[in-house]
């Protein structure tokens, strides 16, 4: 199997799904150590961006310039998604991708993200006005359609096609599903028929075996990761491994475990300043210690403290509540 974009291999075939408030810059950062072929930035709203009421720490995070990166613009309008796309082009960014796929209801009001589905003839407006902007690879996020009665995503992929987008990702639900029941890797199979770029699979894919039948069923060149990779930043690499790339990765247990979490923490905190980067920190520690089997009390301990220095001296006991529970 092989995904390459616009020429460019990407190797792994695994990438790292946008999440709003969870995929920053610390994390994608971290996860890119470990190993993925492709990280995408959180959504980033076009014509706010476009008219500077973002923060200087808003548009750092969008990391213009890094090889493995692609910035996520989402938007209603063709001239400020157009204007956006020229301004992340111009800093640097090496992938622009068109959100499509939010289901979000702040989004989908705004008539943004997957509330675009509903109207094929507007969202291409938006793709022709982004890669007619632009000379890097432009990509499309989007899912199965709006709701069951509905699923026109293999129509929308090849009109997407020939306005000159370069790979499509579909989440395997519909807009009207949200989150819920699982995830269609077998629709999938109908986008991938009715283009020639690469599509790659997303929704529910946490594992080697989720990963293995996602492309079975879907025919997909490639796998896109989102919940699956909270409190695990090592799971693409791994999941890439046993879909038979590259070498396994070092999973830190132990001492390297606190030290990962430690310097992620740190990382956050530096990165958004100590009183939003306590509040954003806590949602990352409480799923590192999912996975550690904290116990509850400490666990409380870690999640309330207000102090950086109490939590990094806390964080030992982590992952040491467990093995005496064990």
């Amino acid at each position: 199997m092989t995904l390459t974009l616009d020429k460019r291999p990407i190797d792994p075939p695994v990438l790292l799904a946008p999440l709003a408030g969870i995929t920053d810059l610390p994390f994608r950062d971290l996860v890119t150590r470990f190993g993925a072929g492709l990280v995408v930035s959180e959504m980033v709203a076009s014509q706010e961006m476009v008219e500077a009421k973002q923060s200087v720490r808003d548009r750092a995070e969008l990391g213009f310039g890094v090889e493995n990166t692609s910035v996520q613009l989402a938007g209603r309008d063709p001239h400020w998604m157009a204007e956006a796309a020229r301004m992340v082009a111009d800093n640097g960014a090496r992938v622009i991708d068109i959100n499509m796929g939010c289901p979000a209801k702040k989004v989908v009001g705004g008539l943004s993200g997957s509330a675009l589905m509903r109207d094929l003839n507007h969202a291409l407006r938006l793709i022709e006005a982004v890669a007619g902007a632009v000379d890097v690879p432009v990509t499309l996020k989007t899912r199965l359609g709006w709701d069951d009665s509905s699923l026109n995503a293999p129509e929308l992929a090849a009109r997407a096609e020939g306005a000159g987008v370069r790979m499509i990702v579909i989440h395997g639900r519909t807009r009207c599903q949200f989150y819920k029941g699982r995830a269609n890797w077998e629709a999938i199979r109908a986008v991938k028929e009715a283009v020639t770029i690469p599509v790659v699979a997303n929704g529910d894919i946490t594992d080697a075996d989720s990963a293995a039948q996602a492309l079975a069923q879907s025919g997909a060149d490639g796998v896109m990761i989102g919940r699956g990779a909270q409190g695990r930043p090592w799971l693409l690499a791994q999941i890439a491994h046993w879909l038979g790339y590259g070498t396994a990765p070092d999973i830190p247990d132990g001492a390297e475990r606190i030290k990962m979490i430690s310097d992620h923490y740190e990382a956050m905190l530096m990165f958004y300043g100590r009183d939003l980067g306590l509040r954003v920190a806590r949602k990352h520690l409480g799923w590192y210690m999912d996975d550690l089997g904290t116990g509850t009390e400490m666990r409380r301990r870690i999640l309330t403290s207000r102090d950086p220095d109490e939590v990094l001296a806390l964080l030992p006991a982590a992952a040491e509540s467990e093995r005496r529970a064990a």
